[in-house]
């Protein structure tokens, strides 16, 4: 007779099949059991027709998939275990010795940390070029030049570059251009139709840190990598394997049941930001107001020919103090803030805020980034708009 514990691990029962709920089911292993030999042989890891073993997918995280390449407008996605993971798989897929990537000059600031580190340390050089001037760019493609990197908006300084200017030079040198777009979140704008025509005119690869507004609640770290290309998904969907990227099950069922609400989210976001960034404009404490979609803002026009149709951005902002206020008083600034909470990162309910030293970051040369006083970046959250901005009053009154 057979005893319990081996009965309890051999149980027969299987539940009916055809289960329908609002949310998808949760499917968490590393072992996945084959019917027999010959279906152990013939299962392909490298497809969605079935599984093979938990790290190359199973139902929870074929389904998050699938909705995030819906989500960006593409054909097939991948998940890593963070936003900068997805950066890091793309530059490994497509570089190696002796390659060139270029970043734009305000890139994220781990984007060019894993560019001077690792991606040099395996002979990949990289080149910075200026994001708001397509020329440079032009300029800056060599025969080496593999691989170019776009955000928009850029990095803290919020600068929004003339992206499909970009993205038509690295079409006609043919080389891959890769879209960090974490700010548009698929929904600002379409990266892989930015002309809006249905011809595909757009970046070759997204990576998005799922980690922000898909998430939602500050609470999960995961990151996508999106494509429209058989061929560049097949060789990131092996890059991703030897390097062992997964996920874990418990945190993709966390974006699963946030992503329905990520428009509701992000345009409230939006709304509350924009409120505050405006009413931020009027104060003289504030020499400037960083937003791509506030008029003297750097690329403003191009935000509005770009996202013009859903007029929509993120609920993120930098402001720069006057300069007869001291980094120290705009640390006293920060500190006195009792809503807005010290931390990095964007996208969940609470409200955040970092100061920066722009001379630390950015090439003080640049007359755009020439600024006097100390540089504040703002994540708006889903707190009343009325007590933010009550908490940025009080907080104005201790400079």
């Amino acid at each position: 007779m057979t005893q319990p514990s081996t009965e309890l691990i051999h149980h027969p029962y299987v539940p009916p099949a055809r289960f329908a709920a609002p949310q998808p089911g949760v499917f968490k292993a590393s072992t996945v059991f084959f019917a027999d030999v010959a279906a152990l042989r013939a299962r392909d890891w490298k497809t969605k027709a079935g599984y093979t073993y938990g790290l190359h997918g199973t139902p929870t995280t074929f389904t998050l998939e699938e909705r995030l390449a819906t989500l960006e407008g593409g054909t097939a996605a991948l998940l890593v275990p963070s936003g900068l993971a997805s950066i890091t798989l793309v530059s490994f897929a497509f570089l190696k010795a002796g390659d060139e990537v270029l970043l734009p000059d305000n890139v994220y600031g781990p984007s060019k940390a894993l560019a001077t580190g690792e991606l040099a340390n395996f002979g990949i050089t990289h080149k910075l070029y200026d994001a708001m001037n397509p020329v440079d760019l032009a300029a800056k493609i060599s025969d080496r030049t593999r691989l170019v990197w776009v955000e928009a908006a850029g990095s803290v300084t919020m600068e929004f570059p003339d992206l499909p200017a970009l993205v038509a030079v690295c079409r006609a040198r043919d080389v891959l251009c890769a879209l960090d777009n974490t700010w548009g979140a698929g929904l600002a704008f379409a990266p892989f139709d930015l002309d809006g025509s249905g011809t595909g005119q757009g970046v070759d690869i997204v990576a998005h840190a799922l980690t922000k507004y898909p998430s939602g609640g500050g609470d999960v770290l995961m990151g996508g990598v999106t494509t429209r290309d058989d061929r560049l998904h097949n060789a990131l969907k092996l890059t991703h394997m030897r390097m062992g990227f997964g996920v874990g099950v418990n945190d993709v069922e966390l974006v699963l049941r946030s992503l329905p609400s990520i428009g509701l989210r992000y345009a409230a976001h939006d709304r509350a930001a924009r409120e505050l960034a405006r009413w931020l404009q009027a104060r003289d404490e504030i020499a400037q107001v960083l937003h791509p979609a506030l008029e003297g803002s750097p690329g403003h026009d191009h935000w509005r020919a770009l996202c013009g149709k859903t007029d929509l951005a993120a609920g993120l902002f930098s402001i720069v103090f006057d300069e007869r206020f001291s980094s120290e008083q705009a640390d006293r600034f920060c500190d006195s803030l009792k809503l807005f909470r010290l931390g990095y990162s964007w996208g969940g309910p609470v409200s955040l805020v970092v100061p920066y030293d722009i001379g630390l970051m950015r090439d003080p040369t640049v007359a755009r980034w020439s600024y006097k006083g100390t540089l504040v970046r703002f994540s708006v959250g889903l707190e009343d708009v009325g007590d933010l901005r009550d908490d940025l009053e009080q907080a104005l009154g201790k400079l």
